[in-house]
């Protein structure tokens, strides 16, 4: 079963169910299951089995032929009953609507098919159908992680990767490849996940369609613009985090040291996540604006040149952003051991206040327990055959006279430190 997205109404006769297929469900969103807003138009019950359902819409058919998009499980499933692949992808046998062509030239058929996680098999047949080189598909197939632009004899391919984020971990940056393969009359998209891109640009296209030529060369670059734009809001919240750890890391008490060291680590490792997964991708829309304005039969059109250039100075301001938070941050990771390392100091100085001052004290109260102990042991104690206690006071006295003089020697000595 095949799935229209567009406008909302009965679909064109070319677009009839298939016998074995159940009826078409016409969306106003460009989601493929979710309605949206528009929730009060009633989607017609399912005629397929429950089984069916269980697999996802991996083929997404775009063509500024058609009113809507549509959505399959399968190859097989994307043209309508009597339309061969010839007649879907050159838009003949369809209600078509007039293309909006900003320029006022001919009017010219652009095509896009999104594919997610393709097969060995679906991929050869693609291959063969559309000439692609092996060396794409073995790229594609390989899930090649490179950033990179190549040019064949009938397509250019654009290796780009955007992320996958997981919603609850903040720091994990899945990276998910996109695989951009332009034809003069449409282009061909791979990816292995779930991504919003595809979804996004379309929509993007169904607002600018009065304004814009819709062309290869243009959804491509809105494929990398929309990837390059998902990276903003994470930078943002970066610079927020940053410029938090900035200020604080210097006047925290004590008892938060600990958070702030975790809020240290764990902005880093979302920067350079970051940094990982922007890599060369100013090199890579560098090069592809670069074959813009040069002689090349298959490369972009040169006023898609503006476009990417605009796209490049967005990659190298981001990247010379995170490159400065990293350095706020080794900087505040810097002043945060350097605090922890003056207070260890100030807390080694009143420990060696107070051992030094148990050190006086044990230089005066040992030479006198010394002395004293001398009495317990079997030895002549001076005075001792002598009537009277003079000796005893005497010696009294005289440790008594010692401690004092210890004592304030000690004072002096420590009042001077």
């Amino acid at each position: 079963m095949a799935l229209f997205e567009g406008n909302v109404g009965a679909p064109p006769p070319s677009f009839g169910r298939p016998a074995a297929m159940s009826q078409p469900v016409w969306l106003s969103s460009d989601a493929a299951v979710n309605t949206g807003n528009n929730a009060q138009h009633q989607v017609p019950p399912p005629l397929y089995t429950p089984a069916a359902t269980d697999r996802p819409y991996r083929f997404s058919f775009y063509s500024n032929t058609h009113p809507s998009t549509i959505h399959a499980r399968s190859l097989s499933e994307l043209p309508a009953e009597g339309q061969s692949f010839e007649d879907l992808f050159c838009g003949v046998g369809s209600s078509s609507r007039r293309i909006n062509n900003r320029a006022g030239s001919e009017d010219v058929c652009t095509w896009w098919l999104d594919i997610m996680s393709p097969t060995d098999e679906e991929m050869k047949l693609l291959s063969k159908v559309f000439n692609i080189h092996p060396l794409t598909t073995e790229d594609i197939q390989m899930e090649e992680i490179r950033e990179k632009i190549e040019l064949f004899r009938n397509y250019y391919l654009v290796c780009f990767r955007s992320f996958d984020q997981d919603p609850y971990s903040p720091t994990y940056l899945e990276p998910l490849n996109m695989y951009i393969v332009v034809f003069r009359e449409g282009i061909l998209s791979f990816h292995f996940r779930q991504t919003p891109h595809p979804q996004n640009v379309r929509r993007r296209i169904k607002q600018l369609k009065d304004y814009i030529s819709v062309t290869s060369d243009w959804i491509s670059y809105a494929l990398i613009d929309d990837i390059t734009d998902a990276f903003g809001p994470l930078i943002q919240n970066i610079e927020y985090e940053v410029d938090s750890i900035d200020e604080l890391v210097l006047i925290l008490k004590e008892a938060e040291q600990s958070d702030m060291l975790r809020r240290i680590g764990t902005c880093r490792k979302k920067v350079m996540g970051l940094l990982r997964l922007m890599g060369n991708k100013a090199d890579v829309v560098k090069g592809l604006a670069k074959r813009c304005n040069e002689n090349w039969s298959i490369a972009p059109k040169s006023d898609i040149g503006l476009y990417l250039s605009d796209i490049q100075d967005h990659l190298i301001t981001m990247t010379q952003n995170l490159n400065h938070y990293e350095k706020i941050l080794s900087r505040s990771h810097s002043n945060y051991l350097a605090q922890i390392s003056i207070e260890m100091t100030d807390a080694n100085n009143q420990i060696n206040d107070v051992l030094s001052k148990l050190t006086a004290l044990g230089t005066v109260l040992i030479p006198m327990n010394l002395i004293t102990g001398l009495w317990g042991m079997n030895v002549h104690v001076p005075g001792q055959e002598a009537g009277g206690y003079a000796w005893f006071a005497s010696i009294i006295g005289g440790l008594v006279g010692f401690a004092l003089l210890g004592g304030f020697l000690t004072y002096k000595l420590m009042v001077r430190r």
